[in-house]
């Protein structure tokens, strides 16, 4: 049963991450960060899933890396990448905030964005 729910958590991380990269095809990038946001997410809880537990119902990264016993294995490099992704969950979808975040989503950004996700993804995989 653990195996099932970390296994669901996962499969959906790599939906959004595969999801990501069509709207990053399609010029969507509010949504690459967005989505980008949802795989962090999603893959945290894999990992706090994986020995039966329910993850909270909560988009905070950090905190789900800490639930998932990571925060101190984390690189700096992932670090920052989990803060920066922060923002594009909640705030991307608020006017006062979705101009602010839009400015810094372009193409290049969000390529890179993609590439850093599927590596955290990858690492996310091993520690399961």
């Amino acid at each position: 049963m653990a195996e099932n729910r970390s296994m669901h958590w996962l499969e959906m991380a790599e939906y959004d991450i595969e999801s990501a990269r069509v709207m990053q095809n399609g010029g969507r990038y509010l949504y690459v960060g967005f989505l980008c946001h949802l795989t962090a997410e999603k893959a945290l809880k894999a990992v706090i899933a994986r020995d039966g537990t329910i993850p909270l119902k909560t988009h905070t990264l950090a905190r789900l890396a800490e639930l998932a016993g990571l925060i101190e294995i984390l690189t700096d490099t992932q670090k920052i990448l989990l803060n920066e992704l922060h923002p594009l969950n909640i705030e991307a979808r608020y006017s006062a905030y979705k101009d602010k975040i839009a400015a810094i989503l372009n193409h290049d950004y969000c390529e890179k964005l993609i590439e850093r996700m599927e590596v955290f993804l990858l690492w996310i995989k091993q520690q399961l």
